[in-house]
């Protein structure tokens, strides 16, 4: 009878990191849609307002390790890339779809709208769009473990 009892616990636990997984929240690691190679590690939270926000914790790329932002402009201009937040106030619009109107590229010191949501037939997959006009282009960034 105690064996009966203990199953729906251990069910419960076996389920919560399968929860876990499917939110965009947490790390990922950028991939350049063009070359395929890794970039940074970007942290993605709900800030103050429950809205998300995305930092770079780190940056993967060889040669990289301290890019400075020298064609930003306005709070960006020369500052370190490591440490920067380049999504800010995207907000949850359903289906676990986010949108907002700031996703930064460093490389190319733009700012686009964005669209992000997790990839439905792989959780560990973040969709990132980026819109400027009506031209998009879409990264597929990894998890990164815990």
């Amino acid at each position: 009878m105690k064996k009966i009892k203990r199953l729906p616990l251990l069910i419960l636990l076996l389920a919560i990191p399968a929860l876990k997984a499917q939110s965009v929240f947490g790390k990922w690691k950028t991939i350049d849609d063009r070359t395929g190679k890794p970039k940074a590690i970007i942290d993605i939270y709900k800030d103050q307002k429950g809205l998300m926000d995305g930092k770079v914790i780190e940056i993967v790329e060889r040669g990289k390790e301290n890019f400075i932002c020298e064609k930003c402009e306005g709070k960006r201009k020369d500052k370190p890339v490591l440490g920067m937040t380049i999504i800010e106030d995207a907000e949850h619009k359903g289906d676990g779809v986010y949108k907002g109107d700031t996703l930064f590229d460093p490389q190319q010191a733009m700012t686009f709208r964005c669209k992000i949501w997790l990839n439905p037939d792989n959780p560990d997959e973040l969709m990132v769009r980026g819109y400027w006009a009506f031209i998009y282009r879409t990264q597929t960034w990894q998890r990164v473990g815990e």
